[in-house]
């Protein structure tokens, strides 16, 4: 026989709730082993160390501070010293630099890339340069060939073949715009600190206050930022798009055992 069960069930003391943990996120060279990348690190070591050399001759054969004042002598320094860096930390096994910097310096060697052959080495642009007078010889054309077309093309191929996709993001495309919009800038308070009639004044015909006037100027400085701009979403959305190139089976420090039966 059981015994009855009392009416009043006294209250049961309440389970303590297991403390809440704190995020602690593990980073990634925690558990994966870090993977050394010998051929990025040497390419990029070495396109690093031809757009250095022909700055170094642009410097050595002009004047220093009128080579320093291009755009895109301005873009091939950083781009060497980008890749030099990223040269070691590939080689090292290190973390990549940070994106925003990366895509900074692709986006500017890009523009000088496409400036150059669109606006100024085209016959049929407005503002081509390539007339007898202006057509660089000797180890200048061996420079401006260095600068406006091998380097640049070696940055995006190092882009597309050497790095992993989906680094960029959108929200870096207005911040990269910061430069150019300072160039301008530059541009301009150049011009004014230099005596009018000096040869170079302006360095860029689509700049030059003295020929078009500070409207035409900023007319065609607010179509190449646009321009610019659009250039930065299009290598944002294909930093997303393509493939993974350095694709590989990363290695853990964990194994997992075969079930046993």
């Amino acid at each position: 026989m059981t015994a009855p069960i009392p009416r009043d069930i006294p209250d049961l003391p309440a389970v303590p709730r297991m403390p809440a943990l704190l995020p602690s996120p593990v980073p990634a060279t925690a558990v994966v082993t870090p993977v050394r990348h010998p051929l990025a690190a040497v390419y990029r070591l070495l396109v690093a160390l031809a757009a250095s050399a022909a700055v170094t001759i642009e410097l050595v054969l002009g004047s220093p501070l009128r080579t320093l004042s291009y755009f895109s002598i301005q873009s091939n320094i950083l781009l060497a010293l980008v890749l030099a860096v990223s040269a070691r930390r590939a080689w090292s096994a290190r973390r990549p630099l940070p994106s925003a910097l990366a895509g900074a310096a692709l986006l500017y060697i890009t523009l000088t890339g496409l400036v150059y052959h669109l606006l100024l080495a085209n016959a049929s642009s407005p503002f081509a340069i390539t007339d007898e007078t202006s057509t660089p010889t000797g180890w200048h054309a061996l420079t401006n060939l260095i600068l406006h077309t091998a380097v640049p093309a070696a940055a995006l191929l190092d882009w597309l073949l050497l790095t992993a996709p989906g680094r960029l993001h959108l929200r870096q495309a207005a911040t990269w715009l910061l430069y150019p919009l300072a160039y301008l800038t530059f541009s301009f308070t150049r011009g004014e600190l230099i005596p009018p009639g000096t040869a170079d004044r302006y360095l860029y015909p689509f700049l030059d206050v003295d020929q078009l006037g500070y409207k035409s100027v900023l007319g065609n400085a607010l179509l190449l930022g646009l321009s610019f701009y659009a250039l930065a979403i299009l290598l944002v959305a294909l930093d997303h798009a393509r493939p993974n190139p350095v694709r590989h089976r990363a290695k853990t420090g964990f194994r997992l055992q075969p079930p046993v039966g």
